[in-house]
């Protein structure tokens, strides 16, 4: 039972698939924004942090209901999607790499999320929020769990009813025979950061409704780097092309998991970081084009050796 009286589901795998929330839905964003642009947005925390502001800001001093916290929501919707758009305009049609265009963001986002509140770190109480960040009573399931279903089915409907994600591909694949198909690449890697500001708004103001609060130098510190780990566990080239979104979702889990397991073998959270870090070596160096060709050699000697065995054992 919850602090409320209502009988919940809890335990470990709970823990995982509730603490990976706000990963899983920025790795969608990440995952599409790496196909098509070739490169990461590093800023998505920092900009998660001017969300979840602008979602206070409005909630603050004033009787939260609903259709606040749904005003609050679109707002910090659209303030996200436009700074996500300034990265998205200096890729697009300044052909600056990705990682450095979003640098800037990723160092100006949280000093930008602490003015918004004029420099405070402020509270916001309300049983409506802590029913989207926790429980809603009589359903025993966590309420990110539940947003995070939705916006995956929502997400999926959008790639998979229309050529959005066809589009997405072929921009990351080949531009200019993308371009010659009728496909306007700059207008798909801007489309691709509109969807990645609404990930990053909605993962930001559901960190705020878990907490009840938004600091601005904590809140998904660090979750960038999380977010292309979990886009490389997936399976997807991180030079974009092809992607595979439910690869991306299972590697947002995975990393979720793992962080979970260190926390309770009690591994301070500057060690996880590097647990983190060798797992990035890892997948970069299996993934790199000089092992993937070493490992080609060895199944072609492994392949013409048994060939050779059965053709000797035919001949006798």
């Amino acid at each position: 039972r919850n602090n409320l009286g209502n009988l919940v589901l809890a335990g470990n795998l709970i823990s995982i698939l509730n603490g990976a929330s706000e990963l899983v839905i920025l790795s969608i964003g990440m995952t599409l924004v790496t196909s098509a642009t070739k490169g990461q947005d590093i800023s998505i925390g920092a900009c998660a942090a001017i969300a979840g502001s602008v979602f206070v800001k409005i909630l603050r001093g004033n009787n939260i209901t609903i259709l606040l916290i749904l005003l609050a929501l679109i707002c910090a919707c659209l303030v996200a999607v436009i700074f996500c758009l300034f990265n998205g305009m200096l890729i697009s049609k300044f052909n600056i790499q990705p990682m450095i265009a979003s640098l800037i963001l990723f160092t100006a986002g949280r000093p930008i999320a602490y003015w918004i509140n004029g420099g405070a770190t402020p509270n916001v109480e309300s049983n409506l929020l802590g029913y989207l960040g926790g429980f809603i009573p009589g359903i025993p399931i966590p309420s990110p769990i539940l947003i995070v279903i939705v916006f995956i089915v929502l997400i999926c409907l959008l790639l998979k009813k229309t050529t959005l994600g066809l589009y997405i591909q072929a921009v990351g694949i080949n531009e200019r025979a993308a371009k010659q198909n009728g496909i306007n690449p700059v207008f798909m890697k801007l489309l691709v950061f509109v969807i990645l500001g609404v990930c990053v708004a909605l993962s930001g103001s559901m960190n705020v409704c878990r907490i009840g609060l938004i600091n601005h130098e904590k809140i998904l510190l660090d979750i960038e780097m999380d977010a292309i780990l979990a886009v490389a566990i997936g399976g997807n080239s991180l030079s974009g092309g092809k992607f595979k979104l439910s690869g991306s979702i299972l590697g947002a889990y995975i990393i979720q998991a793992l962080t979970t397991t260190l926390y309770a073998m009690k591994v301070s959270s500057t060690d996880i970081k590097a647990y983190k870090a060798i797992v990035i070596i890892i997948i970069v160096v299996v993934g790199s084009p000089v092992v993937k060709e070493w490992f080609g050699k060895i199944a072609k000697k492994i392949a013409a050796a048994k060939s050779a065995k059965a053709v000797t054992v035919e001949a006798k």
